[in-house]
């Protein structure tokens, strides 16, 4: 596989810490780096080696390294139309993950299969070796690459037309900023989509997610107050743009619909809504704005508890988002059955941490969970996707902590 991520695991080091954002990443003070990430997993040209889906890397740029993993359904390809094309930015708080690790190369072969679309999963530098806005950088020239349509796969069954930027976590911070990029470049293809799954937005003051006690957060507030000085090597605070992106920025996207994804219990829920919000006020309506949010759930349950009803039903508002055409009814508001004012329900299968992070995500300590890098076992998960309810929703500040929403003060 391309070898851009070739950070070496400093698996029980002593020294001394200088940062520590266990369960992520850690950094001693001589300069070493350990991640605690989930094992690589190699690519396959064979599509029975992964859920009929072949996977292919790319170096797209030789002086940096950038890679791209490509995921091609097998089955929609060999029907002869062209499509969806989805370029996907991995999470990881800019400083962890990987395009290559087992659980976005799982996430990518299902939203592949799922979505009969063919996606490109970026493999950018990562913070501190490199830091932001070096997985800009990358991404964009990800993007470019994918504009000239130069890799076989990508001329033979992609669809331009229907071009997709997607990303969680801090990936949907980074399509954010590629998507407003884009808007300046004429040679790139039109976006026809966003979609932003838990973005890594924040800024100097507390909304009311994020007024919790540290032990009852995924991410406690005071853990994200660090991160980015440290993804940025010092060179930037709290009140940065570019994670609290002003509204005149949000007025430049110019793509024709934008789908967020927020969870209940997630510290940076309310920076979604914030987000939506914004986009509000700059003019987007229901027809182009798809907001779905999941009850009960917190940052990037999707990844680590993908058979979870929350997580199916995630999944598939994502694939009806992608698979939408102009011609059929709008996505925005898919209304429960029964009430207006119910979000995605509290799941109905028992957790399942299918991906080996999750309950580390979970569950906070001073032992180490580092994972080896190696060839990841095969899975004989099966993924359904049922959907039947997707939420949009009000002002994030003034939201009260019950399921209801008022969207007026959006307006």
């Amino acid at each position: 596989m391309p070898a851009n991520k070739t950070y070496p695991s400093h698996k029980n080091a002593n020294g001394e810490v200088d940062d520590e954002f266990y369960p992520l990443i850690r950094k001693y003070k001589d300069g070493r780096i350990e991640r605690f990430m989930s094992s690589f997993v190699p690519a396959s040209e064979d599509p029975a080696a992964s859920r009929g889906v072949a996977t292919r890397d790319v170096v797209v740029d030789q002086g940096t390294g950038v890679s791209v993993r490509l995921f091609l359904p097998a089955q929609a390809a060999e029907a002869g139309a062209r499509l969806p094309l989805v370029v996907y930015v991995h999470g990881g708080s800019f400083c962890t993950e990987s395009a290559f690790s087992r659980t976005y190369h799982r996430y990518a072969t299902s939203l592949a299969a799922s979505a009969g679309a063919l996606i490109v999963s970026v493999e950018y530098r990562l913070a501190p070796e490199y830091p932001v806005p070096t997985s800009y950088d990358d991404t964009w020239a990800a993007l470019r690459w994918v504009a000239s349509l130069s890799d076989p796969w990508l001329a033979k069954y992609a669809d331009p037309s229907r071009t997709f930027l997607a990303g969680d976590s801090a990936g949907g911070n980074i399509v954010y900023h590629t998507a407003v990029r884009a808007t300046h470049d004429d040679s790139i293809m039109d976006i026809q989509g966003l979609v932003m799954v838990h973005p890594f937005f924040w800024g100097p003051e507390r909304l009311p997610a994020e007024k919790v006690l540290d032990g009852d957060a995924m991410f406690p507030p005071v853990w994200v107050d660090k991160l980015w000085p440290f993804v940025t090597a010092g060179g930037a605070g709290n009140d940065d743009p570019r994670i609290n992106p002003p509204d005149e920025e949000i007025a430049l996207l110019t793509g024709r619909r934008v789908l967020v994804a927020v969870a209940e219990k997630d510290t940076l829920r309310d920076r979604g809504r914030q987000f939506v919000c914004s986009m509000r006020r700059c003019g987007w309506v229901d027809g182009s704005l798809t907001v779905v949010e999941s009850e009960g759930e917190d940052h990037g349950f999707h990844l680590y508890a993908p058979l979870r009803a929350t997580s199916k039903k995630l999944m598939k508002s994502i694939v009806q988002f992608i698979n939408h055409r102009a011609t059929l009814p709008s996505p925005a508001m898919v209304i429960p059955e029964g009430s207006a004012e119910t979000m995605l329900g509290v799941p109905s299968r028992p957790f399942k941490d299918i991906f080996g992070y999750g309950m580390r995500m979970k569950r906070w300590s001073g032992t180490s969970f580092g994972l080896k890098v190696g060839r990841a076992k095969a899975s004989t998960t099966s993924y359904g996707l049922p959907l039947k309810q997707a939420r949009t929703f009000g002002d994030p500040v003034s939201a009260p902590t019950s399921v209801r929403f008022v969207m007026r003060n959006c307006f």
